[in-house]
């Protein structure tokens, strides 16, 4: 019989976080631009493969986004990245399971995420909540990256068959399975009950402070 689970690692932006994917659609149907180009021109670009390691430079990112936003409608726009970023905000009913796992199991975020996450978790009051946080810019890899699977792994003084993985997307899923975590796909914009998923994977607040041990 698999020994039940003892750590939930947990995806920050779209698990912890609601990324607000319906605002995005809004600014882009609002300004005429492509769909998926808010997130892309942000998030699937060099300046953010360095970002996100640890290596480029935020400020410089932030510029080229809105440039490459810019250059798609073919016109000056408003910080239409700053709106949809700003919409965002926890997502409470995951916050408060994270309340009940943390006297239960070890909970820790892996963040493909630059530099600013832990001071943005300390100002919204959630980074007590976590045994750990692994941040991609703190330690120069990132998902999908084995590597760092490992790490939040170790961090945690768990082996990865100990632990259960949230990340809303795919990929990140696939490769923390190929390393031996439990791994979940969550999606809260089609609306995926987090504490159902967990259960089903053997993760219970309700189980008792013997997983801590």
């Amino acid at each position: 019989m698999t020994a039940p689970p003892r750590a939930v690692i947990l995806d920050f932006g779209g698990v912890v976080w609601d990324m607000r994917w319906d605002v995005s659609r809004g600014l882009e149907t609002e300004h005429g631009l492509p769909r998926g180009s808010v997130f892309s021109t942000l998030y699937r670009s060099v300046e953010w493969e360095d970002v996100q390691r640890g290596r480029g430079d935020r400020q410089a990112w932030l510029v080229s986004a809105h440039r490459t936003l810019e250059a798609l409608a073919g016109r000056p726009l408003p910080g239409v990245h700053e709106r949809w970023r700003a919409a965002g905000g926890p997502i409470e009913a995951n916050v408060d399971l994270v309340r009940r796992l943390r006297g239960v199991y070890r909970v820790s975020v892996l963040s493909n995420a630059d530099d600013t996450l832990r001071a943005r978790l300390a100002g919204l009051g959630l980074l007590d909540l976590f045994d750990d946080v692994v941040c991609s810019a703190e330690v120069g890899c990132a998902k999908p990256d084995p590597e760092i699977y490992a790490l939040a792994c170790r961090r945690l003084d768990r082996p990865p068959g100990d632990c259960v993985f949230v990340d809303d997307h795919e990929p990140n899923v696939h490769t923390a399975a190929g390393a031996g975590l439990r791994a979940i796909l969550y999606r809260v914009d089609r609306g995926d009950d987090l504490a159902r998923l967990l259960r089903e994977a053997g993760v219970d607040a309700s189980s008792g402070p013997r997983a801590r041990a």
